[in-house]
């Protein structure tokens, strides 16, 4: 089978419609063109795209002040279909097939839903079809909620084993200030460790027709770092930017891949699984799973909270309750609250190869 390169594009809500909350075909007919010459040079995109609520609110005529939950879902079952539409219409154009695939936090939570999402996406991406994904705004709730698009496309990009992530937004890159109020705030080109100063310094949204901001890009940027990719983040104003972006040009700010990557298996309990319960753990426990790289055993583990059974995702903390690491319990909540009582030497309760460091990731492997 012909080796592709896979990258994951991002497009924002205001960089597809237009002052009026419409989608703006112009744009869109940029957008398309760009990715289909992507396509030509031997890369596997997908499309990750927000715009089906802004859509819908625009088409009904609905002012996004004041919504309540069932007036969005009704606004983005009716933008979803009028944004697929459009999008079919103009690659059709470009002689390139697209699908749909709609996506929710409950979906990749579960282990063989993500499994399910993960094989489709590579079908269709070996297929010749273009993913076009968007978070199934219609069903989703508060609780089960990415947010916004920037960490699906992050999470879509780990689905896939993409080597390059890029976000197209309203503005050039992250900067050291804000360039809409500070004149002197410059562009910072490449992000090596998104680190305390850098969140800092990134504001929050300015579109009043998105949900992300720059903080919630360099949460995404963070979750593509530590899967092993590297993120762009660039202005959607002219659409052909991508293709200088997958050609290795410096353009906006690259947040580059870490230095320890996770498998797939462990991005999805450290980036898309809930965890049903915590296990407390002591000092030791906490050096032998942080700095160690050891597995979890019983001896380490001091209380247990919640119930579920084995083979679970747990949440691990300190004995005050600092969350350190989620990873896949050996025990159920039953067993494991007997076996801490006289714990047997040696007996595993998360195996290394199953635990993730959710806080520090130069520590947990």
């Amino acid at each position: 089978m012909e080796n592709h390169k896979r990258l994951v594009i991002k497009i924002g809500s205001s960089s597809l419609t237009n002052s009026q909350g419409l989608l703006d075909e112009v744009r869109m007919a940029a957008l398309t063109k760009a990715i289909a010459a992507l396509i030509e040079e031997g890369w596997q995109p997908v499309l990750v795209s927000s715009g089906a609520v802004a859509a819908g609110l625009g088409h009904l005529g609905w002012s996004r002040a004041h919504l309540t939950m069932p007036e969005r879902q009704a606004a983005a079952a009716v933008g979803q279909g009028l944004l697929m539409e459009k999008y079919n219409e103009l690659f059709i154009q470009q002689h390139i097939k697209v699908g749909q695939v709609l996506l929710t936090k409950e979906d990749l939570a579960d282990r063989k839903r993500y499994l399910n999402a993960r094989n489709t996406l590579h079908v269709l991406l070996d297929r010749g079809v273009l993913p076009i994904v968007n978070e199934n705004d219609t069903v989703a709730f508060a609780e089960i909620r990415f947010g916004d698009n920037d960490t699906l496309s992050a999470l879509v990009a780990g689905l896939v084993d993409a080597e390059l992530l890029i976000i197209l937004t309203d503005i050039d890159g992250l900067y050291s200030g804000d360039p809409r109020k500070d004149p002197a705030a410059r562009l910072i080109p490449v992000v090596q460790q998104i680190d305390e100063e850098i969140l800092r310094i990134a504001g929050d949204s300015g579109s009043p027709v998105g949900t992300g901001g720059m903080r919630t890009k360099l949460a995404a940027a963070r979750i593509a770092a530590r899967s092993g990719l590297r993120t762009v983040v660039a202005s959607a104003q002219e659409p052909a930017i991508i293709q200088r972006i997958a050609a290795g040009e410096q353009v906006g700010t690259s947040f580059e891949p870490a230095a320890n990557s996770l498998r797939s298996r462990k991005q999805w309990i450290a980036f898309n699984s809930i965890a049903r319960g915590t296990l407390l753990i002591d000092q030791g426990a906490v050096k032998a799973i942080t700095v160690d790289n050891k597995s979890l055993l019983a001896v380490g583990v001091k209380q247990v909270r919640g119930n579920f059974p084995t083979g679970s995702v747990v949440a691990v903390a300190d004995e005050q309750g600092n969350e350190l690491a989620k990873g896949i319990t050996n025990l159920s909540a039953a067993d494991l609250r007997l076996v801490i009582k006289k714990p047997r030497r040696g007996l595993e309760v998360i195996n290394r190869d199953w635990l993730v460091c959710e806080r520090s990731f130069l520590t947990c492997h």
